[in-house]
Formats: C-alpha cells, structure tokens, sequence
C-alpha cells in the first residue's frame, strides 16, 4: 500500500477511535439518563478539569427550582471568593446534592441528623458556626472550602473521597452519584 494513502487511512482509524473514546462515556451516560428531561451541558472541553477521574458508579440527577439554581450559584461565588477553582466547586456542589439537594434546610425535628443544617448539613455542635452562619450559602460554602483545602492532595483525589474527607458522613461513597449533574452545573453557571 502506497505510504500516503496508509497513513490517511491510520489518521481516519485513529480520528474515530479518539472520538469514540471521548463521545462513548458521555453517550453512555446521555443514553442511561432517559427519565430526565432536562439534558445536560456539556463538558467535554473542560472535563479535565471538571471531571479529572471520570465519575464513579450511577449518577443521579434532579431538576432544579429556582432556589436550588440560586444556591448553585451561590456555591460558585463563594468558591470564586476562596480563590479556588471549577473543581473545587464540583466537589462543593455534589456535596451539597447529597447531603440537601441543594435546599437550604433549617432544623427539620426527629427527621435530623442530630443538629445538621443547611446546604452542606453543617452542625453548630460539631463547630461548623452558629445556625444563622451555617444556614447562610456563602458561610456555609466557605467553610466547607476550609476543611477541602486542608485535606492534602483533594484536587487528585475522587471527588467522593474529597468530599467524605470533610463531611465525616455514615455514606461516604454517596457523593460520588452527583458528580456528572455537578460539573454540568459548574460548566453552565461558572461564568454567568
């Protein structure tokens, strides 16, 4: 086979292989999340970044209300104001799915975990802050982004070990199920 045509035929192998590696995992995960209607953004350009790891295990995924965006974008703000980046607010924010789908949630009776509250179920007991510092979003978000950055190495960590590190939770591996709505979030709201 002449030179010329073997490397054109290896480059078009090679193209769609790349774009087979780089579309399959966010066809698979599109294909896999029929039951919602909302689709979400993409991240491929930015997905090192966002998603260094890939995500791990089935991802959940809920749509959001007006409130819910405003604490997105609450987290991304505050994230911003800690000097910290888009990673830093993917983790932030898949925590926050998991431990309040994003509601800022008061004291909810025999139904809380001990004195858990908020968007991160922070506990004043635990010295989080008071109730009125740990239901604040930007509060709230800071202090989260506190104990991140003094978990050594959380940037190269996956995102549900980072978050686990910090929050001490009964269901550490929980986090990890947000991830992809988390990033999609970030990528859609960090410079809005």
């Amino acid at each position: 086979m002449n030179t010329i045509l073997r490397k054109s035929v290896l480059g078009i192998a090679g193209l769609a292989f790349t774009g087979g590696v780089f579309a399959g995992p966010v066809a698979a995960h599109a294909a896999a999340d029929t039951t919602h209607a909302a689709k979400p953004a993409a991240v491929s350009v930015q997905g090192d970044k966002l998603i260094p790891h890939g995500v791990q295990g089935e991802q959940s995924r809920i749509e959001l209300n007006d409130e819910q965006t405003a604490n997105v974008k609450a987290i991304i703000a505050a994230t911003k104001k800690a000097g910290m980046d888009e990673r830093a607010a993917v983790v932030s924010i898949a925590t926050a799915l998991q431990e309040s789908k994003l509601e800022n949630l008061g004291h909810l009776g025999d139904r809380n975990d001990h004195d858990s509250q908020g968007l991160f179920q922070q506990r004043p007991s635990s010295g989080w802050g008071t109730v009125e510092q740990i239901t604040d979003p930007e509060y709230s978000t800071l202090a989260f982004l506190k104990g991140l950055k003094q978990v050594d190495g959380w940037q190269d960590m996956p995102l549900t070990k980072a978050a686990q590190t910090v929050q001490v939770s009964a269901y550490p591996d929980h986090y990890a199920q947000w991830e992809q709505q988390a990033a999609d979030l970030v990528a859609q709201h960090w410079n809005s």
